[in-house]
């Protein structure tokens, strides 16, 4: 007599089944993706190992520019900018190594007021496309402003007084700019991409240049863009001209990493005496040995740990300085 099964047992066994390939399949799935991580985790690491030991090579042999600068430009906590003939061939690049990327920007407006005592405004929005470090503006006048103490402009930004322009030292309808006054302004007053500046005169001023007054906003700032911030890259120009010249606009950058996770110090200076270097112009005139700092990770929240790249070099050119 032939047994056979019955719709339940043959349920239940379809139903194990399913359960032991879904698991077989799930873990397939883990150990691909847990592999995949570790690769690219583990090619992270190897580029920014090998940019370090490039970088490291390039800096011990620092050396005076091409047209007679000193062979440090900058040494701040997450950029390094050095001389350094890095390709053998017989001229000086600049070398950039910096962490994230920096946007600077300056735009200016004009604005007039034809009233005695007047005002006037500009605004500026949609400047931002990261999160401000540092920004300041310079304001010029011109027009009735020849009587000390009494004829001057109030300047504001979004309506916070930062100081008065031309209260002396200024003439009558002078045809050019005067008075020219840089203040500094809060990041937070500009976190929201746009800030209004006004320049308000005082009662004296009046409308016969043939204006009351006309005012220049310069508007500078300085931002980091987000969606660099973990990147740390080498910029390299090359001299031109004759003297040697080095154009920003000539740079060449290229992206070691892009898996930094820790914040600055990326770079620390130190003296002769081994003694850490914190501020300006020490940095410049004393450094003499360089540590490189990088925590490495491609996913900081999964496995495996993050990975650290730390690395001290000697500028030999400034050793006996």
């Amino acid at each position: 007599m032939t047994k056979s099964f019955t719709l339940v047992e043959t349920l239940i066994a379809i139903f194990i089944f399913f359960v032991i390939m879904v698991g077989l399949s799930s873990s397939l799935v883990w150990l691909y993706r847990t592999h995949s991580y570790a690769w690219q985790q583990a090619l992270a690491v190897d580029e920014a190992r090998r940019g370090i030991e490039t970088m490291v090579k390039e800096i011990r042999e620092a050396k005076q520019a091409d047209n007679g600068a000193y062979p440090i430009e900058l040494a701040n906590d997450k950029e390094f900018i050095f001389y350094s003939d890095i390709d053998h061939d017989g001229k000086t690049e600049r070398v950039r190594y910096f962490l994230g990327q920096t946007n600077s920007q300056t735009v200016s407006q004009e604005c007039q007021t034809f009233l005695k005592g007047g005002s006037c405004s500009v605004d500026f929005s949609n400047f931002l496309q990261g999160i401000p470090v540092s920004a300041q503006v310079q304001v010029s006048l011109q027009g009735d402003f020849g009587w000390n103490n009494r004829e001057y402009a109030d300047i504001y930004a979004d309506g916070q007084l930062l100081g008065r322009v031309c209260r002396t030292g200024c003439s009558d309808c002078p045809g050019s700019w005067e008075g020219t006054t840089v203040f500094d302004i809060s990041t937070t007053t500009i976190a929201d991409n746009d800030v209004s500046f006004l320049a308000d005169a005082s009662s004296r001023v009046d409308p016969f240049c043939p204006y009351a007054m006309e005012a220049n906003f310069e508007f500078s700032f300085t931002e980091n863009l987000q969606d660099q911030a973990h990147q740390f890259k080498k910029g390299v120009i090359e001299p031109v001209g004759d003297p040697p010249a080095y154009p920003t606009e000539n740079e060449k950058i290229t992206v070691l990493t892009s898996y930094v996770r820790n914040a600055p110090p990326i770079f620390e200076y130190f003296d002769q005496n081994g003694d850490r270097i914190t501020g300006y112009p020490a940095r410049l005139s004393d450094t003499k040995l360089m540590k490189v700092y990088l925590i490495v990770n491609v996913d900081p929240n999964r496995p495996p740990n993050e990975f650290e790249i730390e690395s001290y070099v000697q500028l030999r050119n400034l050793k006996e300085e």
